[in-house]
């Protein structure tokens, strides 16, 4: 009866089954959750942040050279187009990020479920297990990674790659906030946020990976975009510190002047940073020796945080690992496992920044799929 199978329909899967529909293909889409979609209705605080304005594969971990060719075939400029074809019209933020001018993820929803519906897509509410339930000779495999699963992604989709012979990397959550040890002083200042440069280091010392953007203290620990995008790395080092500098740009020699200069050490900060921040970093004394001053340096510029885990899954944006890239024709998106099967979005092992960019890797290889599944079976366009 069908030409295309897409299991699961979440952003990638959408779009595999829209253009697997629009290349001639008979396609049916399963998916297990209560409700389709739902992660795409979640996001962006319940308003899709669609993409970025600027994509590159310096946004994403995984195999680089492979993200690069899957994401030339649908630049950022051509997904603004499409959605504009579908009736959504997007707009740029200051960081970048770009909403749908309703600034309502249904929005989003509403347009991708309509275009795969007016492309002969066969929407289907049913979980898959295995490849051997479906009755089409191509499967395309969309069903996300672990990250929040209450929108249906749980993970099962692992299980379906392994059967057809593919392997799967460590997993674990990307883009998730951190947990704090307890009693910590930072969630007393929970609901304030600073700019910060985070960083992890080995225990040598070696800086592993740095990132620069706005922190949030919570009344578990932190949060916030910075945090974020470095949790993964955090995870990734097992064991690896967690450094704060709260002014991102100075130096140590650059900050004793200031303070031998200054009134008082809180005179430093203040207009820098939250004064909540400044009233819990300053030392009470006006006057410091050498050491005390040295110490007062290192707690804004080096400050470790005990961070004792990560909130897990539930609370992960995105999930890091998956199906390597290399087992993957990414010309088609195509598995070098078993013909007739094809792989898109999160199950594959690629994770990217805050900020759109994991949404344009689903649209970009979900998009390819699609096309290349399509033709297989349907004939070119």
């Amino acid at each position: 009866m069908h030409d295309v199978a897409v299991i699961g329909c979440g952003a990638a899967g959408l779009l595999a089954a829209i253009f697997a529909g629009r290349a001639g293909a008979r396609v049916v889409a399963y998916d297990g959750a209560k409700k389709i979609g739902a992660k795409i209705l979640i996001s962006g605080g319940g308003r899709c942040n669609v993409t970025h304005d600027v994509v590159t594969p310096d946004d994403f971990n995984g195999n680089r050279n492979a993200i690069a060719k899957v994401l030339r075939t649908f630049t950022v400029a051509q997904t603004v187009a499409f959605f504009e074809e579908l009736g959504v019209v997007l707009k740029r933020e200051e960081t970048g990020k770009l909403f749908p001018v309703t600034d309502r993820a249904r929005t989003v929803l509403d347009a991708l479920l309509r275009a795969a519906r007016d492309a002969g897509v066969d929407l289907q509410q049913r979980r898959i297990s295995s490849l051997e339930e479906i009755d089409a000779p191509c499967v395309i495999l969309a069903t996300g990674g672990r990250s929040v699963p209450k929108t249906g992604s749980d993970g099962h989709g692992y299980a379906i790659a392994r059967s057809a012979g593919h392997t799967i990397t460590e997993v674990f959550p990307a883009l998730v906030p951190l947990i704090l040890e307890p009693g910590h002083w930072a969630m007393t200042l929970s609901g304030t946020s600073v700019i910060a440069e985070l960083s992890v280091r080995a225990e040598s010392g070696r800086v592993l990976h740095r990132e620069t953007g706005s922190m949030l203290f919570t009344h578990f620990g932190i949060s916030g975009p910075v945090v974020l995008d470095i949790s993964r790395h955090w995870i990734a080092a097992k064991g690896g510190a967690l450094v704060a500098n709260f002014l991102p740009g100075e130096t140590f020699e650059s900050l004793e002047r200031a303070l031998i200069d200054a009134r008082t050490p809180a005179s430093v900060l203040r207009g820098r940073m939250p004064e909540r921040l400044v009233q819990q970093l300053a030392p009470a004394s006006t006057k410091l020796s050498r050491e005390e001053r040295r110490a007062f340096i290192r707690s804004v510029l080096e400050l470790p945080l005990p961070v004792i885990r990560d909130r897990g899954f539930d609370y992960a944006e995105v999930t890091a690992g998956g199906v390597p890239l290399d087992e993957i024709n990414v010309a088609t998106m195509a598995s070098r496992k078993r013909e007739g099967l094809f792989l898109c979005g999160e199950i594959l092992d690629v994770d990217g920044k805050i900020g759109g960019y994991n949404f344009q890797w689903a649209w970009a290889s979900g998009r390819l799929a699609g096309i290349a599944a399509g033709r297989l079976r349907g004939g070119p366009t």
